[in-house]
């Protein structure tokens, strides 16, 4: 998959390392601001369980 990338970039090496970190730059800002708020609602994080109490054996 990522030679399939690389060969389809267009430019020589500088345009292809461009173009390879404005792909990934994409990526992330897509799972940060997309993905990620989309699934939080559905993540345990917010199911505490600790009595008072409860700390220290």
């Amino acid at each position: 998959m990522y030679v399939w990338i690389w060969r389809h970039l267009p430019g020589g090496l500088p345009g292809k390392l461009l173009g390879s970190l404005l792909l990934l730059a994409a990526a992330v800002l897509l799972l940060f601001f997309v993905v990620f708020p989309a699934v939080e609602p559905l993540l345990p994080f917010n199911d505490v369980t600790v009595e008072p109490g409860s700390a220290g054996a």
